[in-house]
């Protein structure tokens, strides 16, 4: 599992009903069930990745999340996650806005298009950025809103979501220390949030 999963399944916390959306290959919520006993729901559009949710035994639903979303009823989970997904989603404030419906807790997980190395690359190069964290060219990324540490806290903010807890994560997905705390939308590659509905 990714380091950053760790991090995702620390702050949903054991014996929760959780929504997965955009889950992957289901890695999270197998851990989540197997080692939090929580309960839950994944939603997986690629059909590789569905498949391998059901080789681990995860429940999912195949679908595009943005569509599945309005499918629950209100108060049909505990926390809704959604992991390094939020940029690749066509209305993002839709997407929140409906996960607060149907949980009162949200983890999400963002790259922070605002971080120095991109910029950098931007303003020396001029070109879009490949790292490590944002591996895709400009033609081919999944990502099609990209938003920063502030554009996110902003966006939460409108849509009366809490920011319960933030954590600031590198590239690798482990936390950062030292200076990222001060200047997070310069020095933070990733971000993980706990909101309260």
């Amino acid at each position: 599992m990714r380091p950053d999963l760790d991090i995702v399944a620390g702050l949903v916390g054991s014996g929760q009903r959780v929504l997965d959306l955009g889950c992957g290959d289901g890695a999270l919520l197998e851990n989540l069930i197997n080692e939090w006993d929580c309960s839950g729901l994944g939603v997986e559009r690629e059909l590789d990745d569905f498949h391998a949710c059901i080789a681990r035994g995860v429940p999912v639903t195949q679908g595009d999340l943005e569509d599945e979303l309005p499918r629950f009823a209100a108060g049909d989970f505990d926390v809704a996650v959604l992991s390094l997904t939020l940029q690749a989603v066509r209305r993002p404030d839709r997407v929140l806005t409906e996960m607060k419906r149907v949980a009162p807790r949200l983890v999400v997980s963002l790259p922070n298009f605002a971080h120095w190395k991109l910029r950098a690359t931007l303003a020396l190069r001029g070109r879009m950025p490949v790292t490590d964290s944002l591996p895709h060219q400009w033609f081919d990324t999944p990502n099609i809103h990209l938003c920063t540490i502030g554009d996110f806290e902003d966006l939460a903010r409108e849509l009366g979501l809490k920011i319960d807890r933030r954590i600031l994560i590198d590239a690798s997905g482990h936390r950062t220390r030292g200076l990222a705390s001060r200047a997070p939308n310069l020095l933070a590659e990733r971000a993980v949030y706990s909101l309260m509905a």
